[in-house]
């Protein structure tokens, strides 16, 4: 099996910023309630004119800059992603057209706020038994799109973003240690989209019930958050033989500081090893952990040779941990 590793990130956020003093112009909320409660000051919305794909090209275009690849150079792409830009062809196909990677097998995966956790631990499989080289994974999201702007619960928490790694063989002793997934399909109705797929197609009524907008028990999905995403972290170290010290830096999924601090004290890690960046783009599903790797390795908080764990848990339920020596 050989070694896989992420050799280059990129990012792209929407220019478009919706503050929390602009949220209470259009809901009953206050930046206060959503500070406190959240940790959320702002976040990202796409324009008129963009949809998940154009987010995931830009930042896919700056991560294989970072690698120092070409485009043809790639031989898989796989897109993480609950907001495609349709139901068919996949966002992946779209993002391989724009690109110009003609070489690269292209396909989505819809694994909620896991989603690039996921892809990463999928694309690591195929290059590790050598079926390809060269693989581009991107989370991006356009969570505006889906979300109901008339239910103060839920639509001060997400924005729009996308963030990309390439991965590749790596021949010295970097690259990714230990991964885990998990899932709980018992607790789907927790978190979901229900209108839009086979169960409730689009119809007058489903639009009429904004069965087509984001559907959250928040307070059962906070202590559930909590405990797997430890767990998590914890399954992963032991598989690569390491303690909760040896970690350099989490880079969690973005969905609540509160959560991540909790998560945070479970595993007995102070805060400064912990990366958040809610504050500016709040909760970007499968986007978060994408950009705020790539963000964490351009600011300098990731440097060669750290211990880094990825992890994330989403609607399904799902969730993953990934272990990385940078």
């Amino acid at each position: 099996m050989k070694r896989v590793g992420i050799i280059g990130v990129g990012k792209y956020l929407p220019k478009r910023v919706l503050s929390n003093r602009d949220l209470e112009k259009i809901v009953d909320t206050s930046d206060e309630w959503i500070t406190t409660r959240t940790g959320i000051k702002e976040r990202h919305l796409v324009s008129s004119h963009e949809a998940a794909s154009d987010l995931a090209t830009n930042a896919a275009k700056e991560a294989l800059k970072d690698a120092g690849i070409k485009p043809q150079d790639l031989d898989l792409i796989i897109v993480a992603t609950i907001t495609p830009d349709m139901q068919f062809p996949s966002t992946a196909c779209f993002v391989q057209a724009a690109l110009g990677a003609k070489n690269a097998v292209c396909f989505d995966i819809s694994a909620a706020c896991a989603g690039f956790v996921y892809a990463i631990i999928v694309a690591q499989q195929f290059i590790a038994q050598g079926t390809y080289k060269n693989a581009l994974v991107v989370g991006t999201e356009v969570l505006s799109s889906i979300t109901d702007w008339q239910d103060r619960s839920t639509c001060v928490l997400f924005g729009d973003g996308a963030g990309a790694a390439v991965l590749s063989e790596v021949k010295s002793a970097a690259g990714i240690l230990s991964t885990y997934l998990g899932g709980d399909g018992s607790m789907a109705d927790l978190l979901m989209l229900p209108g839009g797929g086979s169960r409730n197609p689009a119809t007058h009524k489903t639009i009429d019930k904004r069965l087509h907008c984001i559907k959250m028990q928040g307070n059962k999905l906070f202590k559930l958050a909590v405990k797997i995403m430890a767990e998590a972290a914890q399954i992963a170290l032991k598989k690569a033989g390491l303690k909760c010290e040896d970690i350099d830096l989490v880079i969690p999924h973005q969905a609540n500081v509160r959560i991540i601090m909790a998560m945070a004290k479970r595993l007995g890690l102070p805060s400064d090893r912990i990366y958040v960046n809610i504050e500016k783009y709040g909760n970007m599903s499968s986007a978060s952990t994408a950009t705020a790797l790539c963000e964490a390795v351009r600011v300098g908080r990731i440097k060669k040779g750290d211990i880094v764990l990825l992890d994330a848990f989403g609607a399904g339920l799902v969730w993953g941990a990934c272990l990385i020596k940078w």
